[in-house]
């Protein structure tokens, strides 16, 4: 790998992309900076955490994509408001409410574009296989026959790597590697349903939760009171 190259790191705000930019800043000698808004609940909050990362990191390159077009298609309880947005549960096994049609293969659209004109050669993306809630565009195999097409649909000058370094990670794996990594968690935002304290509750924070709490790091974002005493019985239950 080539340490003086320019990678896009796919950052929406959340735990895991700001891991993987940690990832991206330690391989890479440039970064540029993706964010997709596409209607989503904290969509400010979002590119809040965005921003600040971007700033941890002295990112200037950035760009702030506009993917509207999925808040109209709908389908989402993230950018559809009479969808409602149900409590976490650990044990669902069906696709929840909160699955964006598609959005993944969106967002790497327009990122591989980005990156061909920029002249990058590697994209991350904080994509989570196995501790994931349970998104069809998170899996490896997506991102596999998404490096196909982008490797078909582009010059052929042009070599654009897909990495997705946290794919089989825990998240408590993950919280690990953001600390030994000294990753800026505390900037990061993780929840569907809150912008100025995180409500606990949700599937992202309840995932982030039971991560911080069995990788024995305390979480540096606030919540509502109560809601990291609740991780032990949604487990349990």
């Amino acid at each position: 790998m080539d340490p003086a190259g320019l990678a896009v790191c796919l950052v929406s705000g959340g735990m895991d992309s700001c891991v993987t930019a940690a990832i991206a800043a330690r391989e890479n000698g440039s970064l540029a900076f993706f964010h997709a808004s596409y209607g989503q609940r904290t969509e400010k909050r979002e590119l809040t955490a965005f921003h600040d990362i971007a700033n941890f990191y002295s990112v200037s390159k950035r760009l702030i994509c506009s993917l509207a077009h999925l808040s109209e298609i709908g389908g989402s309880a993230l950018t559809d408001p009479n969808i409602p947005l149900p409590e976490a549960s650990l044990h669902r096994s069906d696709i929840p409410v909160s699955y964006v049609p598609f959005r993944n293969a969106n967002m790497l659209s327009a990122a591989v574009a980005w990156s061909e004109v920029l002249g990058g050669s590697r994209i991350y993306v904080g994509a989570v296989e196995e501790d994931s809630s349970g998104y069809p565009d998170c899996r490896e195999e997506f991102f596999q026959s998404f490096q196909h097409a982008a490797n078909l649909g582009t010059r052929p000058e042009t070599q654009i790597e897909i990495r997705t370094p946290l794919i089989h990670m825990t998240k408590a794996a993950i919280v690990k590697k953001g600390v030994e990594l000294s990753a800026p968690l505390h900037l990061s935002w993780s929840c569907y349903r809150g912008e100025e304290i995180a409500c606990g509750q949700c599937d992202s924070c309840l995932l982030r939760l039971r991560g911080f709490q069995q990788a024995g790091v305390i979480d540096p974002i606030p919540y509502l009171k109560g809601g990291s005493r609740q991780v032990g019985e949604w487990e349990s239950g």
